[in-house]
């Protein structure tokens, strides 16, 4: 899914670690609800339903929902962040990346992390940008802080697919966050001996300053009038891995080299507890902006578990998505349209 490039990392200084446990005697909440998924493949039929009543009826019943329910279990995807207004392509695109569009031909974000650069320099500098422009500014749309104010008062949990932090940004409490799938924030060493995760953040500010971005009046990076960038930076800026001086690579599962660190684990096991605590109650869940790339994580788990609980509810949020099995049409909720313009009306 995401770049498997083997790319140097840090100087010694330059970043944060994570030290990494065993994890043995903690619930393991991703393996769980991988293996709740599976089950629902081979349970449900192909009998898909677009849910009952009209959109405006669904989303009245959904606010009643969100009011009523013992707990929310919110599984967020890509469109989630899409609808904030995360796009990799067009002209966001363009604005960030428009040379080495040129250059190298490339037309998107997601297709940039698997070009073949000419040298790590190049590689790198990609990678500030990619990072940057999607971890550490905040989202164009106020998606994350619409969804914070419906679910603030409420027993809820979290469990995505995204890496780009715009729960914790938007004031989610992180203890109730489980991001599967690693995070824009942090690097792995290549060194499969190494299980920890290393904190990026001022690394990337130098690896943009070094390539000529300039920040404005609110403190983030903009090109500069003159629209001049350096598509490569400094060989010294090129990150190592501060343990061993490997090289290092971007914290995003592609395969099972991705490491789990200590906080991973954490999240991991309050998923499974908070999921064990709420099992027979009033549970909602919630899907977001979840699409066909990895519906084993979030959307068949979501089916099987209110297929089990009578008194669960399955809401499913997305754009030109938005089904369910047939099997729990009469307790689920299915509304087709930009989720911001969604929670806005709710």
């Amino acid at each position: 899914m995401f770049s498997k490039t083997r790319i140097r990392s840090f100087t010694k200084n330059s970043f944060t670690d994570t030290n990494t446990k065993t994890a043995d005697i903690m619930p393991d909440g991703y393996q769980e609800t991988i293996e709740k998924g599976i089950s629902a493949v081979r349970f449900f039929n192909r009998n898909m339903s677009y849910g009952k009543g009209t959109k405006e009826e669904n989303i009245a019943k959904l606010k009643d929902e969100i009011d009523k329910a013992d707990a929310i279990v919110i599984g967020a995807g890509a469109g989630l962040s899409t609808s904030a207004g995360f796009i990799y392509s067009g002209e966001r695109f363009e604005k960030y990346f428009f040379d080495f569009a040129e250059r190298f031909g490339i037309r998107d974000m997601y297709s940039g992390g698997f070009y073949p650069f000419p040298d790590e320099e190049t590689q790198w500098a990609w990678w500030a940008r990619h990072i940057y422009y999607n971890r550490y500014i905040d989202a164009p749309k106020r998606v994350y802080e619409d969804l914070l104010k419906l679910v603030r008062d409420k027993d809820y949990f979290v469990i995505t697919t995204n890496v780009d932090h715009q729960f914790q940004r938007a004031g989610f409490d992180r203890k109730r966050l489980f991001y599967t799938q690693g995070d824009y924030g942090l690097f792995q060493s290549v060194n499969p001996m190494i299980r920890k995760t290393y904190d990026n953040e001022d690394w990337v500010m130098k690896a943009m300053e070094a390539q000529g971005f300039e920040k404005d009046g609110q403190g983030e990076f903009r090109v500069p009038e003159d629209g001049e960038l350096s598509m490569r930076i400094p060989s010294d800026l090129i990150p190592r891995c501060p343990d061993d001086g490997s090289d290092m690579t971007m914290n995003l599962r592609a395969d099972n080299s991705f490491v789990e660190d200590e906080g991973w684990h954490r999240a991991s096991a309050a998923y499974s507890d908070f999921l064990r605590r709420h099992e027979n109650l009033h549970v909602l869940y919630l899907e977001l902006g979840v699409g066909a790339n990895t519906p084993v994580i979030i959307k068949y788990p979501f089916w099987q578990m209110t297929l089990a609980n009578k008194k669960a509810v399955y809401a499913c949020l997305n754009y030109g998505e938005a089904f369910c099995p047939g099997e729990i049409e009469d307790r689920s909720i299915c509304i087709d349209g930009d989720i911001w313009e969604i929670l806005m009306k709710l």
